[in-house]
This record gives C-alpha cells, sequence and structure tokens, in this order.
C-alpha cells in the first residue's frame, strides 16, 4: 500500500470513498466486492466493456490506496424469464414455446450448451476473458438455487409491506393492483409469473398465489423457487452479497434510491455508487440496441486498438460522447500521447496518467518509432496502399531499426491504418484543384525541399513549410495547411507536414507536388 493523496483521476475520487468507508475497519467478509451486472437476453456489447473496465480501473486504484482484499463479481441475470425472442436468433419457432421461462430453462438456439442462458453466459466469459479482464462469474440462477440468497429472502418477505411502500408510489393504478416484487416461477410450466400474492406468510417463509391455470399454490421462497422483480433485486443482490461499489447508466439513476431503500430494509448499507452517461451516435441522438445506430465493440477493434478502447471508456464518463467511427483514429492517438508520456512523468503524475489506469499501473514501453496513427494514416492517403507492407517500406526507411516483428503495436497500427483508410478516409476524398497563386507556392515548395540539406529533420522540414506559406501570403497558416492537405491528400485535415515528408519521403513529395503541377489528381485517387 502506498498513500497516494495526490491523483485526481476520477477512479481515484471514487476509490477514495472505499477508503473512507472502511477507514475505521475492513468489511466483515473479509473484501471489497465490486460487481457489474449483466443481462444475457443478448450480446455483450460495448456497454458490457465500458462497465467492466470502468469498475476495474477504480478497484486497481483501491488496490493502491489499500491493503484490504478486493473481489469482482460479474453477474448474469440468467433466471429472468425471456419476454421476447431476439429476431437475430435461430430456431425461432422453437423458441417461441418458451417465451416468459428463465432464460436457463430455454433451449439453446445454437446447439452448444445447457440453455440459451448458459450459451450467453459463456460468451460473456469468453468477452471479458478476450480483454483479460480480473473477474467471478455469478450466474443469479445459481445464486437463488443454490440459497446464497435466501436468508436475504426471508428478510424481504418479513419486510414485504416495507419493500411494498417503497414500491408502489412508483407505479401506475393499474400495476399498482397486481404487483409484487416477488415473481414465483410455476410449479407447472416453468414460466415467470407476474402474478399478485394472496397471502404472504413470513414466519412459514412462503407465498400464496394463483398458477396459470388457476390452482391456487403455496410455495417457499427459497431455492430457486421465485425471483424477485428486477428493481428490488438489485437491492436484494446488494444486501445478499453486501456490495460496496457498482456503476450504472444514466438510465438507472432514477430508480438507484430505491435500490438502496430496499438494501437499507433488508439490513445491509448500499454500495458506493457511480452513474455515468450514456453513449451518443454520429447524429447526436441515444444509441439504441433497437434502432442499431451504435458502434459494436468488434467495429471498433477493426480499426483501433483496445487500449483505445479503453481511452474512451477512461475519458469523462459522466459527459455524453459520441460513439461513432471517427472517433476512433483521435482515441487511438490520444492513447500513444499519454503511453509515450509516461516514462517522462513523476510517479504521483503516472498515476493521473490514462495508461496508468488502462493498464492497471504497469503500462508496456511505446513501440512506435515515434510515429503517430493520423500521419499513418495520411501515409495512406498518399501511397494508395493494399497491403501494410507497402506501409512499411515507408517506415523502413523512415526508421530503419523498426520492424513488424520487432514493433508489433506498430505493426498493428499499420493494419489498422490500411483498413480504416479503406473503408472511411478513401471514399471520401476529394482532390483540390490548385489555382494560379497555389501552383507558384507548390513551386516553391518542392524547390525549399530539394534544396534542403540532407539530413534535415522533421522540424527543418516543418520550418521551410512554414516560410513557404508566409511568403505567399498566409497570413493564417492553418490556411496554408489546408490548401496543402486539400490539394495533395485530397482533405481538409491532415499530418504534421514536415513529419509527413519525412516519412513519404522527399523525392515522393515532389513527385506528388509534380502531378498537382501539371493538372493532374495525385496518384493516390486511383
Amino acid at each position: 500500500m502506498i498513500d497516494l493523496a495526490h491523483p485526481k483521476s476520477w477512479p481515484f475520487e471514487e476509490a477514495r470513498k472505499l477508503v473512507e468507508r472502511y477507514q475505521n475497519a475492513p468489511p466483515e467478509k473479509g473484501y471489497v466486492l465490486f460487481e457489474t451486472g449483466y443481462g444475457p437476453s443478448g450480446l455483450p456489447h460495448i456497454g458490457t466493456f465500458g462497465e467492466v473496465a470502468r469498475t476495474s480501473m477504480v478497484r486497481h486504484a483501491f488496490t493502491t490506496l489499500s491493503d484490504i482484499p478486493t473481489k469482482l463479481f460479474c453477474i448474469s441475470d440468467d433466471m429472468d424469464g425471456m419476454r421476447k425472442v431476439p429476431e437475430n436468433l435461430p430456431n425461432q419457432e422453437m423458441l417461441n414455446h418458451y417465451l416468459h421461462k428463465p432464460l436457463t430453462k430455454v433451449p439453446d438456439p445454437f446447439g452448444t450448451h445447457e440453455s440459451y442462458g448458459h450459451h450467453m453466459n459463456a460468451r460473456l466469459c469468453a468477452f471479458l476473458d478476450r480483454f483479460g479482464f480480473d473477474y467471478e462469474f455469478k450466474s443469479a440462477t445459481d445464486l437463488y438455487a443454490g440459497g446464497v440468497y435466501d436468508a436475504t429472502l426471508l428478510r424481504a418477505l418479513a419486510a414485504y409491506d416495507k419493500i411494498m411502500k417503497v414500491m408502489l408510489p412508483t407505479l401506475g393504478s393499474e400495476r399498482q393492483a397486481t404487483y409484487s416484487p416477488f415473481l414465483p416461477i410455476s410449479p407447472s410450466t416453468g414460466r415467470v409469473l407476474y402474478v399478485p400474492m394472496k397471502q404472504i406468510d413470513a414466519q412459514a417463509g412462503t407465498i400464496t398465489f394463483d398458477d396459470e391455470d388457476g390452482t391456487e399454490i403455496t410455495s417457499p421462497v427459497t431455492g430457486g423457487r421465485v425471483k424477485m422483480q428486477w428493481k428490488p433485486d438489485m437491492g436484494m443482490r446488494w444486501a445478499a452479497l453486501s456490495v460496496d461499489y457498482e456503476m450504472y447508466g444514466k438510465d438507472h439513476l432514477a430508480s438507484a434510491n430505491l435500490y438502496s431503500a430496499i438494501c437499507r430494509i433488508l439490513g445491509n448499507t448500499p454500495p458506493e455508487q457511480f452513474n455515468y452517461e450514456l453513449f451518443l451516435d454520429d447524429k447526436g441522438e441515444k444509441i439504441s440496441k433497437s434502432k442499431g445506430n451504435g458502434l459494436t465493440i468488434d467495429e471498433w477493434l477493426s480499426y483501433g486498438t483496445p487500449e483505445s478502447l479503453s481511452l474512451y471508456m477512461f475519458q469523462s464518463p459522466r459527459k455524453a460522447k459520441r460513439l461513432h467511427f471517427d472517433v476512433i483514429p483521435k482515441n487511438v492517438d490520444e492513447y500513444l500521447t499519454w503511453l509515450t508520456k509516461y516514462p517522462e512523468q513523476t510517479a504521483p503524475e503516472q498515476q493521473d496518467n490514462p495508461a496508468w489506469h488502462i493498464h492497471s499501473g504497469t503500462p508496456p514501453a511505446a513501440d512506435i518509432s515515434g510515429l503517430s496513427f493520423n500521419l499513418l494514416l495520411n501515409l495512406a492517403c498518399a501511397c494508395n496502399p493494399e497491403d501494410p507492407a507497402i506501409l512499411w517500406g515507408f517506415i523502413s526507411r523512415y526508421a530503419p531499426h523498426a520492424s513488424p516483428e520487432g514493433n508489433p503495436l506498430l505493426d498493428q497500427l499499420v493494419g489498422y491504418a490500411v483498413r480504416y483508410y479503406h473503408d472511411f478516409v478513401k471514399p471520401a476524398k476529394h482532390y483540390r484543384i490548385a489555382n494560379a497563386a497555389e501552383q507558384a507556392a507548390l513551386n516553391e515548395l518542392k524547390s525549399a525541399i530539394i534544396a534542403a540539406p540532407a539530413d534535415a529533420d522533421t522540424e527543418a522540414l516543418q520550418t521551410e513549410v512554414f516560410t513557404v506559406g508566409k511568403n505567399h501570403g498566409y497570413a493564417n497558416l492553418r490556411d496554408w495547411f489546408k490548401t496543402l492537405y486539400e490539394i495533395l491528400l485530397g482533405q481538409e485535415q491532415g499530418p504534421r507536414m514536415g513529419s509527413f515528408i519525412s516519412l513519404y519521403g522527399r523525392a515522393e513529395t515532389c513527385a506528388l507536388i509534380d502531378q498537382v503541377l501539371a493538372g493532374q489528381q495525385p496518384m493516390s485517387a486511383a
């Protein structure tokens, strides 16, 4: 344990809440419990990643500040009834026969696991393992049926009226008439029943209700014979497991007080809580799984590193952010910038560096030879590569000691750059024809590049570009660079030109200018 009062990044701010919570004594269970929940009716998605990644960051910050052991439970709500059949599943007709049955009692439409719930749980674990998260998987079915929740369910039965007093004001009059926090599992059909209770017997630990066929049933609330409605279930889970920390999306914010109230009714202290903003699409609208207007995790990982996605999740979690393809390059480069800064920082500064949180305190060395993802993208714009080997041909000349084998991160970036260029940049390229004044400026730039000393580095070449722009009346040099990007690269934004010329090659850059001066579009437009 080290005492770090300095780090101000949000995971440390969250971790300090837990340090204060247990400043006098550790929890009775012997560890601090972090928890995330997962609805297995659909596949794990980018929001699932974000919640586990952010929670893991807070957990690691806490372990830096405290010696108390920690655990992370990832809990699957696989006892929920299947209310509708997702459209993207096979065997739709078969699945329709199992509506309202717990997901772990629905046959697996893929035919690979014991049930649909087991299949989705396996997908969740594979998903989390893919990113190396340290967690313990928990199935709600096992927690209910295995008796882990039994004692808390009996307390909930004894506090039935108090729980109803919390819940009923939040419901419409029609639902109030039939609402119960307990959802019995029909002994005849196996379905999850949304029925009113006819009798509550706290002393016997039973509830009485009418089954689907009208038969009056008296059933224990223990042993997996009932589950709780999702809002009471959250408070019951917190109480039963003594959860210390949980985060959730802004859509849960209105219900958070209910979860906490029920947890207190059941005799436990609610966890420290953190709510994060939801994602927006490219039009600034809320992302919806039903609309399909979001970005999937596989789509992100087709064009950017997992670490860039972790950075996206780290940055401003309480701010609504666009989640679209065009945010990927920015996050890739910001991650590389933080990673490069890390070795030069003091220890307190390092703990506020996102790379520290992304890599649980041990960021790897940056092996990118001073190149950025944006520069690689612009190199792709100039040479229109069909294969990463083409980019490596330029990189090897620019950085002779770099290689795909020796610089695996850089090699990954090259692959991402080629893919991103072909899918997003190339289709939108539009080359502007240079006017007479711009042609004169380009001619002088070509001459300056040729006349520069053979050992001129990127800074020297950047100075030459600046000088030419000033010589041709560009009061705002941003306009000069925009001119170069539009004419030479077919886009409005681009790289630092000195770095680009060094990487692409002085002769190649002059050839690019020659094509423009000859009235031709650069060959990269082909």
